[in-house]
């Protein structure tokens, strides 16, 4: 390993054991409450909180899945299954497996998908040990979850699930770079938060995380270290769409082999275009 792979790996390791010390409390039976909490109305409030973008980011990540007939896809954090309903409406000749840890979120998204005329093999279990053997999977998808996970494991469980060439589209709520942009956006979601709990009449799980919520976006990485993150862990061909400010970011990356016939990504990242750690909390 070389000196700047170290200091990038020793960056990435002292972010995550910083996270990990923050939100155990909350990464354990916590979460699972929460979400059992919001289930029912989880996709209403979220577009609520969001003043209407949440669902505008979920379709344009939709959109950029590359996804052929035959295609095995993976929702990893899957919710209520709004992402993984998006590949079988474009390519109903796919296969969609939803993973997440809570009962009462896929309990929701099953009865979507089924409304809709769509399958979608539900699982329930943790994104940072994936229950299915190396090579799966053509296409994994996350959206609006790693700030919640330990990024390095479950992105590492990605790679591993996924076939040679296969890829991995990722969309969150980022911090950004601009110190400015960042306490102004900070102070939008506890306002948000707190409102959208208020007119949800969201339960006691809800309410006693909203704070740790804004702190999770305030703790987590900007869209360039994200970028950083995924060269790190062998990702190849990476490329970003921002939101303005950097607030939430898609990313999409392959795991190096073979590449479907068509692939395309021009915007592909440059490991080393970006030093980890230059714009540190």
């Amino acid at each position: 390993m070389t000196s700047t792979q170290e200091r990038v790996a020793r960056y990435f390791c002292g972010r995550e054991v910083a996270r990990k010390f923050a939100f155990s409390r909350i990464w354990g039976d916590e979460l699972d409450a929460v979400f059992s909490d919001v289930a029912p109305y989880y996709d209403l409030a979220s577009n609520v909180a969001s003043l209407g973008s949440c669902k505008t980011w979920r379709q344009k990540f939709v959109n950029g899945v590359e996804i052929r007939p035959g295609d095995e896809v993976l929702d990893l954090c899957a919710g209520t299954n709004a992402v993984g309903i998006g590949p079988l409406q474009r390519e109903p000749a796919a296969r969609v497996r939803a993973l997440d840890r809570s009962r009462a979120m896929q309990a929701v998204g099953g009865q979507i998908a089924r409304a809709r005329g769509f399958e979608i093999e539900s699982h329930i279990g943790d994104a940072h040990r994936l229950p299915f053997p190396d090579a799966s999977f053509d296409i994994v998808t996350l959206q609006w979850a790693s700030r919640h996970l330990r990024v390095v494991e479950a992105f590492s469980e990605v790679r591993r699930v996924l076939k040679p060439g296969g890829s991995f589209y990722h969309c969150d709520m980022l911090r950004p770079e601009n110190r400015i942009v960042q306490a102004l956006y900070s102070a939008y979601l506890k306002a948000c938060v707190s409102a959208t709990a208020l007119i949800f009449r969201s339960g006691p799980a809800a309410w006693s995380c909203r704070d740790t919520f804004v702190l999770a976006v305030e703790m987590f990485y900007t869209s360039r270290e994200l970028s950083e993150l995924l060269a790190h862990l062998g990702f190849t061909e990476i490329s970003n769409e921002d939101a303005v400010g950097g607030v939430m970011a898609v990313h999409s990356a392959h795991k190096p082999g073979a590449h479907k016939p068509g692939a395309h990504n021009p915007g592909a990242h440059k490991p080393g275009a970006h030093k980890p750690g230059a714009r540190q909390r």
